[in-house]
């Protein structure tokens, strides 16, 4: 080994390094390592002996090549392409004969932000050919686990996470993928940044990028700075705190200048805002209005008037922001100058902010049950700070950015990534009530240089209708979720507007972001001077996992552990994932086991990380970005259908693919009747009387002479989905 003046460990924190063998015989596999990163894993090792493994020809860093050169350091070069798997694994297995640590030395690398490694997953895949023991080692920067307005940390601080020595069997690419998004996952959680309450995060976001961003409700073309929708928040949440001591405060607005300030002013009250979704049946509202324990509802006169189907409270329990807020307009300057003249911290005391919010809870937000009562999703602050981080260093836009805010607020995604994100990053946002305008949302798009859009699939369809290819051109990233993005709908969008759709994924209970696909990027350098690139796109799949979040696949029905490449289903674990649903320790405990998150889909991980959505085990048909239960609409049915005393079953409910809505519902039925046609739509009518979201009606009814069924007396969900399709002809 090389001697070198000592190198310091100051900046450097180690996790996992009991996993660090006492002696040698085994091999180092780092996700990056550069000089700096070296010296100090060299340190860690005590001067044990150490043989360096790279490429013939890779590119390294001039300290990193100078370390080579020099006479004491032993090196070993190899050529994947060409190097004999049986030679290769003679030579390493030679060179831990006397206990000596092969250490890997990638290559520099073209990635996206904070990798969970920098080698391409076949020469991860030769690499472990050696068939020796792996020692997995995850190096993160600290800069990567914090946000514009966290901790500062110097460009050398780091985190070494080592996992568990790999051998025998467990020496494979999926084992060790597996083990460095645990790590990933460690190293992610243990950043102090992530503590930090998320009113806190938002009020230094507001005050740094005051001056610099602004909000545009695109409803009338309002503008407003960042600065002055800091000072309406705060006289605001004077107003909140006054009205209610309840611990929730309900939100029932669309995207705009008042929806982002009621939510800016509940936290500033200290409470948890609720944004309630205005479009589900009247059952699913009662529901969430009674256990998230409602009593103050913040919307708008127009809001009211429009939305007349909503079971609105009595009037005393509305706060009108449109009629209190012309009032406030001495106490808004006050705050404004206090904003101005004093420091985040003090402004957070005055309006008694702490700094750290943990696992208290920070929002909450309802999303469907199998049972068909909404469930109460929870999300800490550490949950939402996570996953801000996560998207946000992922994503690498800058403050002369701006992001178009349609989605609804009581989606996780509206919520998180078209409020706080763009507040505590500092990207302009522009709003708009409804993501169904889309000739008008183009309008805002070109108008204010829109340079990041989030979409899903249904809504993407309208663009190709009526909106020219030059409205979009200012479009950097368009990310779509919450359904299956059809190949169809890429292509023809791509092929339209130049601009490739980007598939992601996430859940409410991921807060929500878990995987996105994005741009590739530009290669460093050419491959021929051992320069690696890394793609951070792949058709088909929904993208790689965002750092700091682990996966694991299990069977579906055993639950036995499976390799990450064979499809299974999907665990997530990390600090963006929910603990449970509010007041529900029985659905919680059938999702949650030891820290990971069974999300309910089937997938699988492929060489480099993309994961592949291949399937949903649970009766839920995602339409229109919806999650509907099948259950609860046969429960609906039976009851509009007069079959509550019939001994048998007599109808199901399926999804089967469509190209409007990305699933349609089709019910079965083995009861006698007139036309279908005619019987569907009298049924329509009669579950809309009754308060039945529309979209939860079934599209198509097929009668059959009987319901499918399994020896054990359950629904046959496979053949009900085989008659389905084939009447529906997909």
């Amino acid at each position: 080994m090389a001697k070198e003046s000592p190198v310091s460990l100051k900046n450097l924190t180690v996790l996992g390094k009991e996993h660090l063998p006492s002696g040698g015989g085994f091999m180092i596999l780092p996700g990056r390592l550069d000089h700096l990163d070296l010296m100090r894993l060299e340190a860690l090792l005590g001067g044990r002996p150490v043989v360096y493994l790279l490429e013939q020809g890779a590119a390294l860093d001039a300290e990193l090549k100078a370390h080579l050169e020099k006479e004491s350091v032993q090196a070993m070069a190899i050529v994947p392409q060409a190097t004999d798997p049986g030679a290769y694994r003679a030579a390493v297995r030679g060179a831990l004969k006397d206990g000596s640590v092969i250490i890997y030395l990638p290559a520099q690398a073209a990635a996206v932000t904070a990798p969970f490694t920098t080698v391409p997953g076949n020469k991860l895949e030769f690499l472990l050919k050696a068939d020796v023991p792996v020692l997995p080692l995850q190096v993160m920067l600290n800069e990567q686990t914090t946000t514009p307005v966290g901790p500062r940390y110097d460009a050398d601080d780091r985190m070494f996470a080592f996992g568990p020595l790999l051998q025998g069997e467990d020496v494979n690419l999926a084992a060790y993928q597996e083990s460095m998004l645990r790590l990933s996952e460690q190293a992610f959680s243990a950043s102090p940044a992530l503590d930090m309450h998320l009113a806190y995060a938002v009020l230094r976001g507001l005050k740094k990028h005051g001056s610099s961003n602004y909000i545009v409700d695109g409803k009338d073309e309002r503008t407003l700075r960042f600065d002055k929708v800091l000072a309406a928040a705060m006289a605001l949440s004077r107003v909140v705190k006054r009205e209610t001591s309840k611990h929730r405060v309900a939100i029932i607005l669309p995207p705009g200048i008042g929806g982002l300030i009621c939510n800016l002013a509940v936290l500033f009250a200290g409470k948890v805002p609720v944004n309630l979704n205005f479009t589900a049946g009247r059952a699913a509202i009662d529901s969430a209005i009674r256990r998230g324990e409602l009593d103050r509802f913040l919307t708008a006169d127009i809001f009211v008037r429009k939305m007349q189907s909503f079971p609105w409270p009595p009037s005393k329990q509305l706060i009108l922001i449109e009629r209190i807020m012309p009032k406030m307009k001495i106490s808004i300057g006050i705050w404004l100058a206090l904003s101005k003249l004093l420091p985040s911290f003090l402004l957070a005391t005055l309006l008694g902010i702490p700094k750290k919010g943990g696992s208290a809870e920070a929002t909450l937000l309802f999303t469907s049950g199998s049972s068909g009562e909404p469930k109460g999703v929870a999300l800490t602050h550490r949950n939402l700070m996570a996953n801000v981080t996560q998207f946000g260093n992922r994503l690498a836009m800058d403050r002369t950015d701006s992001i178009l805010g349609s989605l609804p607020l009581f989606h996780s995604f509206g919520c998180t990534v078209t409020l706080w994100y763009p507040i505590i990053y500092g990207l302009h946002l522009v709003t708009y009530p409804s993501p169904l305008e889309v000739k008008k949302i183009a309008e805002l798009v070109e108008k204010h240089r829109v340079s990041l859009m989030i979409a899903t699939p249904t809504f993407l369809r309208g663009y190709l209708r009526g909106v020219n290819r030059e409205q979009l051109a200012s479009i950097k990233l368009l990310v779509t979720g919450a359904e299956k993005l059809p190949t169809t709908v890429a292509e023809a969008f791509e092929t339209k507007f130049g601009k490739r759709v980007l598939e992601g994924y996430g859940l409410t209970e991921t807060s929500p972001v878990s995987n996105v696909n994005l741009p590739d990027p530009a290669p460093i350098g050419d491959e021929e001077k051992g320069y690696v690139w890394l793609p951070s796109h792949r058709q088909g799949s929904v993208g790689q996992l965002i750092h700091g979040l682990a996966v694991k696949i299990t069977h579906p029905e055993t639950g036995a552990p499976q390799p990450l490449h064979q499809s299974g289903m999907i665990w997530f674990k990390g600090p963006n994932v929910f603990e449970g649903y509010l007041n529900d320790p029985k659905r919680t405990a059938e999702v949650i086991q030891d820290g990971w998150f069974r999300t309910g889909d089937i997938g699988r991980v492929d060489l480099d990380g993309f994961l592949y959505i291949e399937g949903r085990l649970s009766r839920f048909s995602k339409i229109a970005g919806e999650m509907v239960p099948h259950e609860t609409v046969e429960e609906a049915l039976v009851k509009a259908m007069g079959l509550e005393n019939e001994s048998s079953r007599k109808i199901a409910v399926v999804g089967v693919p469509d190209a409007d809505k990305g699933e349609a519902l089709i019910l079965l039925t083995a009861m006698p009747g007139g036309p279908e046609h005619q019987e569907i739509l009298d049924l329509r009518y009669r579950l809309l009387d009754k308060g039945m979201p529309p979209l939860w009606i079934p599209k198509k009814m097929i009668r059959v002479a009987d319901i499918p069924v399994l020896a054990s007396g359950k629904l046959d969900v496979q053949g009900c989905e085989k008659i389905a399709r084939a009447a529906a002809g997909v």
